[in-house]
């Protein structure tokens, strides 16, 4: 197995992190601007956006995962992770068009929701993307300290400091600008070394040869690309769990705020094509690795990537190998650290501390900084448990599963009000973890009431897909086709499949009541406030407004 001596790993490692540090110095100013820190604008042009939302999306915990999801599944594997993941990037930006259409100048989604509702509401959106974002920082950091300590003599532990302090270097002068900006040049490199690595790896593992000679190596569902195994334990749940991030995460939010408005459609759409190309590509590795009956180092399926380009390639494409993985970690990293920080800034400053008339630019910049230091402290701390990537992707993206149907309805219907959004997530949450981690025992009547929950739960999926193109009736219409046809097969069975069951539980309940609680309030709410209450910090133009409250509004006064 092919290593890098100490100096050819450090060289690499200053060439890679001094470079994107000098970027980060070419963007920043004397005076810095809290925005700018924050969103960089709003008018960020179509190439840095598109490659900084494809980048963004494509991770080293993600090309891991797809790889691990092939060695596990077969050849299915990567492409119900690569595909599902790719059309959720599609899925979600009319969702965003709507988002920017009445929050033109929000830094959060949940800057947004304590527009629209009021700090509980706010609080709740916030706080579970600091969750999912120290997870997401974490498993990136795993994933560096995995490929170093695989490629060199540095041990796992030195690896993930490496990693996160050179992270932080470049992404702690200029925020979301040094980000998206060095995301450009990143995506670049990953695309062309995908389009290299993944081939050549194939081939001198003795492709196409090895898939007829290692096929006895699979079992049956393996062997089968329709195999529901492979459906139900990855298929589905992500399906599930990638609407939620697509929803819930404020890296995503981010990109969306920042991007030219005129621009958010075909920004999605070419994140999608480089997205799917690239996942499904890295991840076939797994699969290459299951034909071939390779045995995971150390029992990791986390080192199946590395191992395979380690055992494979020679050394001057192993160079190009570490490069694109330190590269797709660190453009998420960064993403991580400037999403923090935003939430820090914008939400618990901005908002609830100082106030929006009252905070100060400055201070702001300040404590942004110091979540993340504080962040990637957290985050090097939790990469040492060394947990299971792929796990840790698919339980994040069912918790936020919980805020997909109310954050969304909250944008649409003017009749959600604060209380209606916060006991639906409260309720959903109280649901979902007893359900994934099988506290509950699946016997008789709670099997039946989960899988009840659980075809509720297809329905909310389908036609959360369907809204954002074809509108309230459509949507409407699949959703309830979607429970009816698949009432049968589920209840009975579906309950033994928790990671699926406890995703599809936190959509149902979070619907259920958010959808309960609002048919019943007499609000009205005005959607021309959300843009009157966020907007830049550092002008002082904003006009003092009224609190979101659930008070309704004056018939005349309602909003779309």
């Amino acid at each position: 197995m092919e290593q890098f001596g100490i100096p050819l790993v450090v060289l690499l490692l200053v060439i890679f992190y001094g470079g994107t540090f000098w970027i980060s110095l070419s963007i920043g100013k004397k005076n810095e601007n809290a925005d700018g820190y924050m969103t960089a604008g709003n008018d960020i042009g179509f190439g840095i956006s598109a490659a900084s939302m494809t980048a963004t999306w494509i991770w080293a915990s993600s090309m891991y995962a797809s790889a691990t999801s092939g060695y596990t599944y077969g050849i299915s594997g990567p492409i119900h992770y690569g595909l599902w993941g790719a059309l959720m990037i599609l899925f979600i930006y009319p969702f965003g068009k709507r988002i920017r259409e009445v929050a033109p100048k929000a830094h959060t989604l949940a800057e947004v929701m304590h527009a629209r509702h009021g700090a509980s509401s706010q609080l709740l959106l916030a706080g579970s993307n600091v969750v999912g974002s120290l997870i997401s920082l974490m498993s990136n950091f795993l994933a560096g300290g995995l490929l170093i300590a695989l490629l060199s003599p540095f041990n796992f532990v030195q690896g993930v400091f490496i990693v996160a302090l050179g992270v932080l270097l470049y992404s702690l002068w200029s925020g979301f600008r040094a980000s998206v900006l060095t995301d450009f040049v990143q995506v670049a490199a990953m695309l062309g070394a995908v389009a290299i690595l993944v081939p050549v790896i194939f081939f001198s593992a003795g492709f196409p040869a090895a898939f007829e000679t290692g096929a006895g190596n699979l079992t049956a569902h393996q062997s089968n690309f329709f195999s529901s195994e492979a459906f139900l334990n990855q298929g589905a749940p992500y399906i599930a769990a990638v609407l939620a991030y697509a929803i819930g995460n404020q890296t995503i939010a981010q990109r969306l705020f920042a991007v030219r408005e005129s621009l958010i459609k075909p920004t999605f759409i070419t994140a999608t094509i480089g997205y799917g190309a690239m996942v499904i590509g890295v991840g076939m590795l797994g699969v290459l690795a299951l034909y071939l009956d390779i045995d995971v180092l150390e029992g990791d399926v986390n080192n199946i990537v590395p191992q395979m380009a380690s055992s494979y390639l020679p050394l001057a494409l192993l160079v190009l190998f570490f490069i694109m993985i330190i590269g797709a970690l660190s453009s998420t990293a960064d993403s991580d650290l400037s999403a923090l920080s935003s939430i820090v800034m914008a939400d618990i400053y901005g908002q609830n501390i100082a106030g929006k008339e009252n905070a100060d630019p400055k201070t702001m910049l300040l404590i942004g900084r110091i979540t993340m230091v504080v962040a990637t402290a957290i985050a090097i701390a939790l990469a040492s448990l060394k947990l299971d990537i792929l796990d840790l992707l698919v339980f994040v993206g069912a918790l936020w599963g919980a805020l997909v149907f109310p954050v969304i309805a909250s944008f649409y219907w003017r009749k959600v009000t604060n209380s209606a959004f916060t006991v639906s997530v409260i309720a959903a949450l109280a649901t979902f973890i007893p359900v994934r981690f099988g506290w509950i025992p699946m016997d008789g009547v709670a099997g039946i009431v989960v899988d009840l929950l659980n075809v509720v739960g297809i329905g909310v999926v389908a036609g959360l897909m369907v809204f954002g193109f074809l509108g309230q009736r459509v949507a409407l219409i699949v959703g309830v086709l979607a429970a009816v046809v698949s009432g049968p097969f589920v209840i009975g069975f579906l309950h033994d499949y928790a990671t699926l069951s406890g995703s599809l539980v936190a959509y149902a309940v979070s619907t259920i009541v958010c959808a309960a609680m609002s048919f019943r309030s007499e609000m009205e709410f005005d959607f021309a406030l959300i843009k009157q209450r966020t907007g830049d910090f550092d002008t002082g133009e904003q006009a003092a407004v009224p609190d979101a409250g659930d008070e309704p509004l004056p018939a005349g006064k309602a909003g779309k």
